[in-house]
């Protein structure tokens, strides 16, 4: 699996792709020069209960750590991702 991303204008996406089908997408927006929130999360049902959301997840953590921004997670499985993992709960806005 690769995740790829792409941004135009304040919006973006990662997309999590299996032999050049797409399994799965995050979606985020810039709210400000360093806040990103983290709008929807979606996988493809027949590829669930692989990780491949919290994958998505902790590609946008790593995103906003390289410009060093804060996460809005709007997004309630995005939210659940770092509430249950202390240590990401400093990336919170």
């Amino acid at each position: 699996m690769t995740i790829k991303q792409s941004e135009q204008d304040k919006n973006g996406v990662f997309k999590a792709v299996i032999e050049d089908q797409e399994v799965g997408h995050l979606e985020y927006a810039w709210l400000g020069p360093k806040t990103l929130s983290i709008n929807h999360t979606e996988v493809n049902p027949d590829f669930g209960g692989q990780g491949i959301g919290k994958k998505l997840v902790l590609a946008a953590i790593d995103f906003a750590r390289e410009k060093n921004a804060k996460i809005k997670p709007l997004c309630t499985y995005a939210k659940a991702v770092i509430d249950k993992t202390p240590e990401l709960l400093v990336i919170l806005a």
